[in-house]
């Protein structure tokens, strides 16, 4: 049996029309895409939201509390519990580098140790992002830098979590942002494979 995994693909698009496009970092497009091997098939519309792709940070303290952020989105119209993050918007800057980077501009923290815990796509039928989440361990405040926290990031609260009470606050449903859902999730079950590994 082949191994389970994505793959890279990419179907023929026919025609492509931009809906938005500014000096933002997001865009939106409508493509025609056509199906291969079906010629008797008009291509077909699809939306695309063109995103440069995101950094996640679970920032976890020596008593196993986790650096989080209560932070309003618009879209959504709720407050949610977050962690910090931000995206892949400067040329040549990678996803480590743009979470190190995060971390210090909305927490004022530096890690000592970063591991990577996964990477997903939110989204894919309507979204390009690809979120990189990882793990920081060995935190010590820092200043900001020039980073000025501007719009919502103005009105962030931070909080310090127990790892236990995030992950039921995941597990029933009142903490719902996805990449603490996805962040919370993978920890806890890298948790259980390595005590299950070593016993």
């Amino acid at each position: 049996m082949a191994e389970l995994r994505d793959e890279p693909a990419s179907w023929p698009v026919t025609a492509s029309e931009d809906l938005h496009r500014d000096g933002w970092v997001v865009a939106l497009r409508a493509d025609r895409v056509a199906r291969p091997g079906a010629d008797d098939e008009a291509p077909f519309r699809r939306i695309v939201l063109e995103h440069p792709g995101a950094a996640v940070i679970l920032a976890l303290d020596a008593e196993d509390r986790v650096f989080c952020l209560r932070q309003y989105r618009h879209a959504a119209q709720m407050r949610f519990v977050e962690l910090p993050a931000g995206l892949l918007d400067v040329e040549g800057e990678d996803a480590l580098s743009v979470a190190q980077r995060e971390l210090r501009e909305e927490g004022a923290l530096v890690a000592e140790r970063w591991t990577h815990l996964v990477t997903t796509y939110p989204s894919p039928g309507i979204s390009s992002e690809k979120a990189s989440i990882f793990l920081a361990e060995g935190l010590t405040e820092t200043d900001r830098g020039d980073f000025v926290l501007r719009h919502e990031e103005a009105d962030m609260e931070e909080l310090w979590v127990p790892f236990t009470d995030l992950l039921d606050g995941v597990l029933d449903g009142r903490i719902t942002d996805a990449p603490v859902v996805i962040a919370v999730l993978t920890l806890h079950a890298r948790r259980a494979r390595g005590a299950g590994e070593s016993s």
